[in-house]
């Protein structure tokens, strides 16, 4: 029988060493925990960024190309001034059944106007009415303008009915400016545009042609008081024929004419047209 001392000399040792191993393990756990929390902000960190462990050979995809975003820059337009020619006391040819070329004439710039801003024209009249504006004063309206388009309509009392013309300014020389100036006479204001004004007339030939069989194939050149004025691109229009007892053929020839202005002047500014409302393709 072994010594009461040395037994409780035993036990005690025992539980010194277990007391030691727990402790052992308690610091082995807390070096693990304090590992793992350093290495779950760099898990985050890898999850945030999208950062994915990839191969040495693999290559970033090559991104495709855009594409380019077409221009929306457009080419301003004109502003139209169409003239009734006529009005008020002046009342233009006279038909045998009382119809006058001044309010036939109104009615034609009334009907272009509606086709012009259906296009997306800014369009001015030199009148609404039955006034009747000098040349020199409807002239001034286009004037005002940078880029403006002046086209004067008329009636004839010649012709074939269902036709008509397109006529340019053709006129005498201009005199030699004064000496130190650069002013050109206000009689002479369209000889400037002299070329522009016969390509815009010959636009509307063709396209009068088209409307109207029998019309003229090429436009011609005239002192046309009405163009005389006029610093921009300027032509003159003649329909026929004011010799009709009913007016009605001749009215009927608003739609087509309102057709073939819209037509040669986009033509002449390059701009894009709507497919036409009248009159033939």
């Amino acid at each position: 029988m072994m010594p009461a001392g040395f037994a409780l000399s035993r036990r005690m040792r025992a539980a010194l060493r277990a007391a030691a191993d727990s402790v052992m393990i308690l610091r082995v756990r807390r070096l693990f925990a304090c590992a793992a929390l350093c290495l779950v902000p760099l898990a985050c960190v890898a999850l945030q960024t999208g950062q994915q462990p990839s191969s040495p050979a693999q290559a970033p995809a090559p991104q495709a190309d855009q594409p380019r975003q077409p221009s929306t820059a457009q080419k301003v337009l004109p502003l139209i001034v169409l003239d009734p020619g006529h009005g008020g006391t002046d009342t233009g040819a006279r038909g045998s059944g009382g119809t006058t070329e001044k309010d036939v004439v109104l009615q034609f710039a009334r009907v272009a106007r509606s086709e012009f801003e259906r296009l997306g024209f800014r369009v001015v009249m030199t009148r609404s009415d039955d006034s009747d504006p000098s040349d020199d004063d409807r002239a001034a309206i286009a004037n005002a303008s940078a880029n403006a388009i002046y086209l004067t309509i008329h009636a004839g009392s010649t012709g074939a009915l269902g036709t008509a013309r397109a006529y340019y300014g053709q006129f005498s020389s201009s005199p030699a400016a004064s000496a130190g100036s650069s002013l050109v006479p206000w009689r002479h204001a369209q000889d400037s545009y002299s070329n522009a004004s016969h390509r815009l007339a010959d636009l509307i030939q063709v396209e009068l042609d088209r409307q109207f069989s029998g019309s003229p194939a090429s436009s011609t050149g005239a002192a046309v008081r009405d163009l005389r004025s006029v610093a921009a691109p300027a032509v003159a229009v003649e329909v026929s024929t004011m010799s009709v007892t009913d007016p009605t053929p001749l009215l009927a020839m608003a739609g087509p004419l309102a057709v073939a202005l819209t037509r040669a002047v986009a033509d002449f500014h390059q701009a894009p047209l709507a497919p036409a409302a009248a009159g033939k393709p």
